[in-house]
């Protein structure tokens, strides 16, 4: 079964949150797996067991509780979120298979533009190596209800990156994070979705065996 591929571009946080919880409440076997592509104002966004203390200090940002896994974060303009609404089950794709799956494809897009993406064993998503410090550039975050998955990962391309400065980002001290500008990547918001959500689309199909 093929994936679509919706690119919302600027959309409120709260608003496309509702939008994933209705279309995975509603979503049947025959329902087709989506890739929504969205950018957000600036929110930071707490997962379930997500620990205040995580929020060094108070900002106007708005801070938004969440169902997904993982600890605090944050979006604004000139990140790629990109939320996968994919029935697990039926692509026959086990939670930890998925993860690395969308970290497969986190990697696959940077080498586009000649960066050298890395895990980090024990904290999801994506790092650059940076004179021997990793700095995060992508975070991952699912919810799995019914066998099926949402939320999923942004990756951080021409951003205002001070707003990480405000939080122990995805609930680490002094973790650092970076954006694809910052180490010379010239490219446009649209042009990076684009190149993540088809390699998201070709290693999830490669990802399990789809049942028949």
């Amino acid at each position: 079964m093929d994936i679509l591929i919706r690119t919302l571009g600027r959309a409120d946080y709260l608003a496309t949150l509702q939008s994933m919880r209705d279309f995975t409440d509603a979503r049947t076997a025959n329902t087709p797996d989506e890739i929504w592509l969205v950018e957000h104002e600036p929110v930071f966004t707490q997962g379930q067991a997500g620990k205040p203390e995580h929020l060094l200090k108070s900002t106007p940002i708005p801070v938004v509780k969440t169902e997904r896994g993982g600890q605090i974060t944050y979006h604004g303009p000139g990140q790629v979120v990109a939320y996968l609404l994919v029935d697990l089950k039926r692509r026959n794709l086990k939670v930890r298979e998925f993860v690395r799956a969308i970290e497969d494809a986190v990697i696959a897009t940077l080498a586009a533009y000649n960066l050298a993406g890395e895990r980090k064993p024990g904290a999801p998503g994506i790092y650059l190596d940076l004179d021997g410090e990793k700095q995060k550039i992508a975070a991952l975050g699912l919810k799995i209800r019914n066998h099926c998955s949402y939320h999923g990962v942004s990756l951080n391309v021409n951003m205002d990156l001070s707003p990480f400065d405000h939080i122990n980002a995805c609930g680490y001290p002094g973790l650092k994070t970076i954006d694809m500008k910052t180490v010379g990547v010239k490219a446009t918001w649209n042009d990076v979705a684009s190149r993540l959500a088809t390699a998201l689309v070709n290693i999830i199909k490669l990802g399990g065996m789809e049942s028949k």
